[in-house]
């Protein structure tokens, strides 16, 4: 099997998942799925194909609260946002 996976695959992998947790294996609580990609030979500091944003359509959780792990710049745009900050060095 190759290392590298289809759209179509991934999407029907998710839909088995979901579908097993909704029909067959039901549970009383909410459950999450994560997802975890590795990225071989890729250094996201000098290729930024892969850096952005991304709005969500629905709000997750109503009182979620973030704080941003980032650089000086990044800090310095959280903070300007009143989003708590850290950098690595604290």
């Amino acid at each position: 099997m190759s290392s590298k996976i289809t759209r179509d695959m991934l999407m029907e992998t998710a839909n088995n998942v979901l579908t097993y947790s909704n029909e067959t294996k039901k549970r009383k609580f909410v459950e999450t799925v994560e997802l975890q990609i590795v990225l071989k030979n890729f250094d996201p500091s000098r290729d930024k194909r892969f850096s952005g944003t991304v709005r969500l359509r629905y709000i997750p959780k109503p009182k979620f609260t973030v704080c941003v792990l980032g650089d000086e710049r990044h800090c310095d745009e959280a903070r300007a946002n009143n989003i708590p900050a850290m950098t690595v060095d604290d």
